[in-house]
């Protein structure tokens, strides 16, 4: 079984969080919520408490198949200023593991220097931090995956980056028959 690591910090956008956790759940991926700070629930940025699966102290990033990086804000800064989260993400990249980012993390990856000479998407009014990073900033589509990084844009693209994620962990069929049980149009992206 596919297994994916969704990290949550204060202040973390709900709708990409969770939809996310969700879909990759419905198509039988072992998700796992993480705690960056070790709490057992993290709060977002519209207040919603969620209850967390593990703290990142109890994990072993190398069992996992994906690590993925929700936004929001401060949530994406939170992240950012977890060393061990960013190290994980370093290394599990390095080792070839599939990694992913929507809305505002997306310029985690750029800042660590992961998407220089990629392309990648990011929320609109961030593409600097594209740019500035040395990536290829792709803001007319609502899903980029270049190589195993996946960005999205953010709370409107929630649905298509979990089904990318899906299509890349498993298969596009699956991910397109996910996305018509949930009601959501498949559309032909240019990835």
């Amino acid at each position: 079984m596919k297994r994916a690591a969704v990290f949550f910090a204060t202040g973390f956008e709900e709708v990409e969080a969770l939809t996310t956790v969700d879909l990759l759940r419905r198509a039988g991926i072992e998700t796992v919520c993480v705690s960056t700070d070790n709490s057992r629930t993290v709060t977002g940025s519209h207040q919603i408490t969620v209850e967390m699966n593990a703290g990142i102290d109890d994990l072993d990033c190398g069992s996992f198949d994906i690590l993925i990086l929700p936004g929001g804000m401060p949530g994406t800064k939170n992240l950012e200023a977890c060393a061990q989260l960013t190290e994980a993400i370093r290394s599990f990249y390095g080792s070839g593991g599939h990694i992913a980012a929507i809305c505002a993390a997306p310029g985690v990856f750029a800042r660590m220097g992961l998407l220089r000479g990629k392309q990648a998407c990011i929320y609109p009014g961030m593409e600097d931090e594209l740019l500035q990073n040395g990536a290829d900033a792709c803001c007319d589509r609502s899903v980029v995956k270049s190589g195993t990084i996946i960005t999205s844009r953010g709370v409107g693209t929630a649905i298509d980056f979990a089904l990318e994620i899906v299509a890349a962990l498993l298969d596009r069929e699956t991910a397109n028959g996910l996305g018509e049980s949930v009601v959501h149009p498949v559309t032909e992206q240019k990835f």
